[in-house]
């Protein structure tokens, strides 16, 4: 059976727990990270020397980065309605899952430890601005995308693009500040608590 290792509260494992939910994936997970085992431990460190959750391990299959996990989960188990074979199909689901892991998650990261998390070594003002003014006009993109195709960020149907995309715009909700309206965004936010997997892993009080 398919082993995820990543304490559940962790957004990058909640993606992992999300894609198995929608695939009917059955798991088991260890609570790995802070407050429970430390990933600098050597018997983690010798499945993802980045110390970093998640892990899976399928049966002798090792694999780490959260996107790359749920692309494989997707591919492995039945999931191309959910990650297409069609090449362009295909490109633009990876396009709006790397645009989120790089673009849109620098943008947030500062203010969302700062102000949701209130960490002490996120205390600069000016620094707290900048990430909320550029976490708003990514959002802003996104906006656009959602007004477009009325649905799904990849198109009509949810596709795996949606994860990743719909845990952040649970952050974004979840993050105390002067937000823009946005009203696609808002209606996304809305249509994604239909899924049952957004509920228990997204949309579930945890950011």
């Amino acid at each position: 059976m398919l082993k995820i290792l990543g304490k559940a509260s962790s957004i990058n494992v909640r993606k992992v727990l999300w894609a198995c939910a929608e695939l009917n994936l059955p798991f088991t997970r260890e609570d790995w990270g802070k407050g429970f085992q430390p990933t600098n431990d050597p018997r983690f460190l010798a499945l993802n020397p980045n110390a970093m959750v998640p892990v899976i391990q399928d049966g002798d299959f090792v694999l780490w980065e959260s996107n790359s996990i749920i692309r494989y989960l997707a591919a492995q188990y039945g999931g191309q309605y959910l990650y297409p074979a069609e090449p362009q199909l295909r490109a633009r689901v990876d396009q709006w899952m790397d645009w989120q892991a790089t673009d849109l998650n620098r943008s947030w990261s500062y203010a969302f430890m700062a102000l949701a998390r209130q960490s002490p070594d996120h205390r600069d003002a000016a620094s707290i601005q900048a990430s909320c003014q550029g976490w708003a006009h990514f959002m802003g993109i996104l906006e656009q995308q959602l007004a477009q195709t009325g649905a799904h960020v990849a198109g009509d149907a949810f596709s795996l693009a949606d994860i990743p995309v719909g845990l952040s715009v649970n952050r974004w909700f979840a993050t105390p500040f002067d937000k823009p309206a946005l009203p696609a965004v808002s209606a996304y936010y809305d249509r994604l608590a239909g899924r049952e997997g957004y509920r228990l892993h997204g949309r579930n009080g945890t950011a």
